[in-house]
């Protein structure tokens, strides 16, 4: 029996929310599963997981397969990192040194991601400044416009009318 750990599909239409769950790999996707080991919400801003660390590592030991998906999940929240050290044969004390450098790259991380967020934001609304002037100056060849098509409909109607 090959074990797997993937994503359960719920929610309703076009609003999906995934558990995590431990599963015979011959199992289709929401069906039978053995156990839940956690929740994905891509939804919300940032999305939410929420993973029981213990037991990913437990089925991991087990010789559990995560797929892609979950994978990355669980790279971002660094239980990737903690079973790579165990397999490697890393002792408690090393594990702990390196999951805090980790934490310490991913507050950085998330740091330079708010300052991009924030300057993109400040030049969308420079952007948009600049375009309300733009948009008066279209108006006004567009209404020149209608006058010069105003004086030709004149002229047309005045020269059926030396026609007729």
């Amino acid at each position: 029996m090959a074990v797997r750990i993937r994503l359960r599909r719920m929610g309703r239409k076009k609003r999906p929310y995934y558990r995590i769950v431990v599963a015979d790999s011959r199992s289709p996707r929401d069906g039978r599963f053995i156990e839940t080991v956690g929740t994905y919400n891509p939804l919300t801003e940032p999305y939410q997981v929420e993973v029981d660390e213990e037991r990913v590592i437990y089925w991991l030991k087990n010789g559990a397969q995560p797929s892609q998906t979950v994978r990355s999940l669980l790279s971002r929240k660094g239980i990737w990192l903690k079973w790579d050290l165990m397999k490697q044969g890393a002792d408690e004390a090393k594990i702990t040194e390196e999951f805090k450098k980790w934490e310490v790259l991913q507050l950085e991380r998330q740091k330079r991601l708010e300052a991009k967020k924030a300057q993109q934001a400040k030049a969308k609304k420079a952007e948009t400044v600049e375009e309300q002037p733009k948009e008066a100056e279209q108006e006004a060849p567009a209404a020149e416009a209608t006058q010069e098509e105003q004086t030709i409909e004149q002229a047309q109607a005045a020269e059926e009318k030396q026609e007729s």
